[in-house]
């Protein structure tokens, strides 16, 4: 099903409860399997970690989701993706991601992520192109090139 309308709009204070349960709902299960912390304290870290990099995604205007990205040294990265349990599978992830792989393109420069071995959002990363580049005991490391 192809998303109505996604945007992205700033993070703001009143953000953080939202942030803290969209984090929960989307990560506590990956974070487990990869044995790590899932508290609210390190959600909370993980949340306030380049947080003026992140961007609220909506669709037609309701807060669905959170992606965070930053422009490096010669390369973007996205450190977090996450959609409301309720919205996923419905092409809001790709457009926001495409939101940063077209701004990519336009500097000609790659797109750099990393995802939980036990994430099944690696399909879509490689649907959209992108490629391993190094893996650790938890985690790929993604390159997108375009």
């Amino acid at each position: 099903m192809k998303p109505s309308h996604v945007s992205l709009r700033a993070v703001c204070l009143a953000d953080k409860p939202f942030l803290l349960s969209l984090r929960k709902l989307t990560m506590t299960g990956h974070l487990q399997n990869a044995k790590q912390p899932t508290d609210d304290a390190e959600h909370m870290a993980r949340i306030h970690f380049h947080i003026e990099d992140a961007r609220i995604i909506q669709w037609n205007t309701v807060d669905v989701g959170l992606l965070k990205a930053y422009r490096s040294d010669g390369y973007w990265i996205i450190l977090q993706i996450q959609i409301l349990p309720d919205y996923q599978k419905q092409g809001i992830g790709t457009e926001a991601i495409r939101t940063i792989l077209a701004i990519a393109k336009h500097e000609n420069v790659t797109v750099r992520l990393g995802v939980l071995k036990e994430n099944q959002a690696r399909r879509l990363y490689e649907r959209l192109g992108f490629v391993v580049s190094s893996e650790t005991e938890i985690d790929y490391q993604m390159s997108f090139t375009g």
